[in-house]
């Protein structure tokens, strides 16, 4: 087919077309023409595709028939039955897909934790660069307990930096290495803090403060770790998938878990700001950090795995991912 020709042949209607859209008030007889034309373009469309996939035309068109039909349907209203499908399919498809990339994650995050707190518990030098004993003494004693102030603006303050943190970790994972910059930043000073409270006695304490909200926080960390590292191994390793096509479909798929980590980190505050630093019993204040971690995992494992099975991936719908162009395997 003569692209050039078709194009030319065709060109009046499409820019009709565009007309047509962009109006805010039609007759009814021009809106007639407007599905007319809107069919007939996506007529043409299809015809390009088939027999002279031109990208940056195929692009063109698939944009303007995308306009056309919010003209001619309305745009797509959020309802309750996405907010649905986003909670029971999508997220838990695209939190199941990088299970075993978390779980890495929270092995080398935990290793170098575990490494840091020992290194300073047991090296006088690094004890020593925590600070002068005096100022140490008053962090174990003080400090480190009076920060878990209960109260809703602790817990606002709280769920909006880890949840920039997993923002961060998600929207630049691409490069590689501000996820693993962040995370082994935050295993070393989780670590180092661990390791002095321990050099003076405190382990018990430190665990009792760090438990109740920490283990659904630091894995709501480990998840955004890992869906950071998993786009920059579809840069690396896009599969049978052209490398733009499966950075674009793994990116929309895997900022769903951005989305979700604002609903675990939210809890996680709540937890931190109402239940860490409150006169409950230690059993039930770690006991509530343990239903919230099951409860995740659960989520995870059992409507993640039914979602997959479906053949769901956390990747919108083929209609709102935009037309693509067929390539040879």
């Amino acid at each position: 087919m003569d692209l050039d020709a078709y194009q030319a042949a065709r060109a009046g209607a499409w820019q009709r077309l565009d007309r047509l859209t962009r109006s805010r008030r039609r007759t009814g007889a021009e809106a007639d023409e407007l599905v007319r034309l809107y069919q007939a373009t996506a007529t043409d469309l299809s015809v390009i595709r088939s027999a002279a996939p031109d990208p940056e035309l195929v692009s063109r068109l698939s944009q303007q028939l995308g306009r056309s039909r919010a003209a001619i349907a309305g745009a797509h209203e959020p309802s309750w039955r996405d907010v649905r499908a986003f909670v029971e399919v999508s997220l838990p498809a695209a939190l199941y897909r990088i299970r075993w990339w978390t779980v890495g994650v929270m092995a080398a995050f935990l290793l170098l934790a575990i490494a840091s707190g020992v290194w300073v518990a047991t090296q006088p030098e690094a004890l020593a660069a925590m600070g002068t004993p005096s100022q140490q003494q008053e962090y174990v004693d003080n400090a480190f307990a009076a920060y878990y102030d209960p109260g809703a603006g602790f817990a606002a303050t709280v769920w909006t930096n880890n949840s920039w943190i997993a923002a961060v970790c998600v929207g630049a994972g691409i490069t590689g290495i501000l996820p693993v910059y962040m995370l082994a930043t935050n295993a070393i000073s989780v670590g180092a803090a661990g390791g002095m409270m321990a050099a003076h006695g405190e382990l018990a304490l430190f665990l009792q403060l760090i438990a109740p909200h920490g283990l659904l926080e630091l894995t709501s960390v480990f998840v955004a770790g890992a869906a950071g590292l998993r786009i920059f191994w579809t840069w690396i390793d896009p599969g049978p998938r052209p490398r733009s096509r499966a950075l674009a479909q793994e990116g929309r798929a895997l900022f769903t878990v951005a989305i979700g980590l604002v609903g675990t980190l939210a809890v996680s505050g709540v937890i931190e700001g109402f239940v860490t630093g409150s006169d409950l019993p230690w059993w039930l204040k770690i006991a509530i950090g343990v239903v919230a971690l099951t409860a995740f995992w659960a989520y995870t494992l059992v409507l993640g795995r039914r979602a997959v099975l479906a053949g769901e991936t956390g990747d919108v719908t083929a209609d709102r991912g935009g037309y693509v162009l067929a390539t040879a395997g």
